[in-house]
């Protein structure tokens, strides 16, 4: 039996674009998603390889009561520390990378969505096929980090700023989603841009 390797779409956006409720819009037309960031929860379990090692370079104090990662307090080093950045990043990477190509060949719908927010900066658009980019003012992926994750503008920005910017995520587009509207209006570019890729999909 031959691997299976479907058609891979990209979805890429900083945090705070609204990756995870377009991806649901693609979802409910059936295509099926691998969410970079559930696979990064994934690997940092409780007794997973990642979080042995995170807890040796960092020390307990990075663990929670129940043993579980304290993502507060990692996120506070690594925003403050590039070089503890690079270190988390240069261990978990490759471990998000391997169970990302388990997931997606394992999908079965006519193409497959692999969201990601660091999609361009970690190599992995050359998995995909196409990319849609999520454009979305800076104001309101601003206001949309500080409510979700309750921080203020300062954390928020320092947040963005690791990732690429909006106008250099354009740049590497095939397909441009532009998100600044209600979730009807979302839903309607989502299923325009669908018809096209399906009118594109290899016979």
């Amino acid at each position: 039996m031959t691997d299976h390797t479907p058609i891979i779409v990209g979805l890429a956006g900083g945090i705070g674009s609204g990756k995870s409720t377009i991806a649901r819009c693609f979802n409910q037309l059936g295509i099926q998603s691998v969410d970079a960031d559930d696979v990064a929860r994934l690997v940092v379990e409780p007794n997973s390889y990642c979080l042995s090692e995170i807890q040796h370079h960092f020390g307990d104090e990075i663990l929670l009561e129940d043993g579980a990662l304290n993502r507060r307090a990692l996120r506070d080093i690594i925003f403050n520390d590039p070089a503890e950045r690079r270190w988390l990043e240069a261990l978990t990477h490759p471990a998000i990378r391997s169970e990302i190509l388990t997931q997606l060949k394992s999908t079965t719908s006519e193409y497959a969505l692999l969201v990601h927010p660091l999609l361009f900066e970690t190599k992995q658009d050359i998995l995909c096929n196409w990319v849609i980019v999520i454009d979305v003012p800076l104001e309101i992926q601003r206001q949309r980090v500080m409510s979700r994750d309750k921080v203020n503008q300062e954390s928020a920005e320092k947040i963005i700023a690791t990732q690429l910017s909006n106008k250099e995520r354009l740049e590497k587009a095939n397909f441009i989603l532009e998100n600044a509207g209600n979730l009807d209006e979302m839903n309607a570019k989502v299923f325009k841009l669908h018809q096209k890729i399906l009118e594109s999909l290899p016979c």
